[in-house]
């Protein structure tokens, strides 16, 4: 879509507050648009007040602001993520992603109680979230319209960059973060924060340019260790060092417990962006690593060798499909339906160590569906196992490394 299209619409805009969000608001009200801005409470830990928002999408020039309390969905989704151990590129547990479909699938609802059916946002042209953002309406939304400013060559012709949207807010005078804004950005949610570009592109930048939101770098922790305790029923952390909690009340403690001893705070990673360039981003995300660490701990303890190898598979290929905002087609319905049946057998009670951003194994109790036996994996003569055993085994496995060899189909492969 264009702006000469908006004439006398009503434009559901979605918007976070940030410099973009602003810009966008007030330039559109400026061109006679008429728009509702849609944000939501998703846990920022950026803004402990989420009535700023408002304050500033009304003083930029909305004509209604809907905060939606998403903060209990996001929960459950982070740990649908940390079930998958849907890590982007190893290192990322897609916390934006998460939140851009818990917030669509939220304001398309609420849109279509409105009898709205322009969706708009101001995702970048370079980014990954406005793919996001659009196949994620049209999903839920076939015959929604999507208006992306920074696709409009009118908005690009006015903007072309960050400093000419914030010499635009200034000259407007609206309510701008200005320090973080000239800087770096930083999407924030529950689950994480994500650093990116402005100073950080440069990799001459060290990753401790990044002021940590959600906790500390590991050099900075305490010189203190402390055991962290989780107990994890069908797959969800139901009980914190001893304490009964909800799955928003897990994220939350542990998000103070990891970020304290410097866990999942300030991960670099040069990741590959769903248009096809390379960005550097610097993650925060202290709560779903520990989590996520523990769970797998489990996980190691329940699946045997073909299961395990069959979740790394689809482990790999949820990362991507929620990284690239499908969320809903086949593929991931049918992967996650698949990982769900390993999460039913994740029950039980895991301890760690924590120490200046390492997470040290301690113990693990009540695993219920555990395969791991102390005594058949033993060097001493304990359990039931037989060395002799091996000798049938062993023979039969030579066969194939023996006809390798003569059929000359071995060789060094340096």
């Amino acid at each position: 879509m264009k702006l000469s299209e908006l004439k006398e619409q009503t434009v559901a805009f979605v918007g976070s507050g940030g410099l973009d969000s602003c810009t966008i608001m007030r330039w559109l009200t400026d061109e006679g648009i008429k728009v509702i801005c849609f944000s939501a409470d998703l846990g920022q830990p950026d803004e402990p007040d989420i009535k700023v928002i408002r304050h500033r999408m009304e003083s930029c020039g909305a004509s209604e602001v809907v905060v939606l309390p998403l903060q209990e969905e996001l929960a459950k989704v982070g740990i649908y993520i940390i079930q998958a151990q849907a890590n982007y590129e190893g290192r990322y547990w897609n916390t934006t992603g998460a939140a851009r479909y818990v917030l669509v699938k939220a304001v398309v609802a609420e849109m279509k109680r409105l009898g709205l059916d322009i969706f708009s946002h101001g995702a970048t042209g370079r980014g990954n979230c406005q793919v996001r953002f659009q196949i994620l309406t049209k999903m839920l939304a076939p015959s929604f319209k999507v208006y992306a400013p920074w696709r409009d060559e009118v908005f690009l012709k006015r903007f072309g960059g960050r400093h000419e949207m914030l010499k635009f807010c200034r000259e407007k005078n609206l309510p701008i973060n200005t320090v973080k804004e000239v800087s770096y950005s930083s999407d924030a949610n529950l689950l994480g924060i994500a650093h990116a570009p402005s100073v950080i592109e440069s990799l001459e930048t060290r990753t401790h340019y990044i002021d940590p939101v959600m906790g500390c770098y590991p050099f900075e922790a305490p010189d203190e260790a402390e055991d962290f305790e989780v107990y994890f029923e069908k797959g969800f952390p139901v009980e914190i060092n001893g304490a009964q909690v909800s799955t928003l009340e897990a994220i939350v403690h542990t998000n103070i417990i990891a970020g304290k001893h410097g866990i999942g705070i300030g991960i670099n990673l040069i990741e590959n962006r769903i248009v096809g360039i390379k960005s550097r981003e610097i993650y925060e995300s202290p709560g779903m690593e520990l989590l996520g660490t523990c769970y797998r701990m489990i996980l190691q303890l329940v699946l045997d060798r073909s299961s395990y190898e069959l979740f790394e598979f689809l482990s790999n290929i949820i990362s991507k499909q929620i990284y690239r905002g499908y969320w809903l087609d086949l593929t991931t319905q049918m992967a996650f339906r698949a990982i769900r049946r390993t999460a039913e057998l994740v029950t039980g009670r895991i301890k760690v160590c924590l120490y200046k951003g390492n997470i040290e194994f301690v113990s693990a109790r009540e695993i219920s569906h555990s395969l791991y036996s102390a005594d058949n994996s033993s060097l001493e003569k304990v359990g039931n196992y037989n060395h002799e055993d091996s000798e049938a085994m062993l023979r039969i496995l030579e066969i194939s490394a023996y006809e390798l060899a003569i059929k000359g189909q071995v060789s060094d492969p340096f």
